[in-house]
């Protein structure tokens, strides 16, 4: 549950209001909603709609699970947020370039 934590720190820092307790949930900023799925296993992806996406992975579950989205091609934007310890790095953000924190 840990990593769910991080995650919904990192949305509230970024100033999202973060909505729901589970692996999934939605933090919403003025116009944005993104869907927030914490991956523990990356066995499978999330068939729910919505424009955004944003998976949060351990170090070890970002390749693959990087090239599993690239291989399903969902019609929603995604980002990948990896977290490491108590640092995080976005690995994909479309369109632009990677940035850290």
């Amino acid at each position: 549950m840990r990593l769910v934590e991080q995650a919904r720190s990192i949305f509230a820092e970024l100033g999202y209001t973060v909505e729901g307790t589970g692996p999934e949930f939605r933090a919403e900023r003025a116009w944005k909603v993104v869907h927030v799925n914490t991956v523990l296993e990356t066995d499978s992806l999330p068939s729910s709609s919505g424009e955004f996406h944003c998976f949060v992975a351990q170090p070890e579950d970002a390749d693959d699970l990087e090239t599993r989205l690239e291989r399903v091609d969902p019609d929603y934007e995604w980002a990948i947020i990896v977290v490491d310890g108590e640092e995080y790095q976005v690995e994909r953000a479309p369109p632009g370039p990677r940035v850290s924190a």
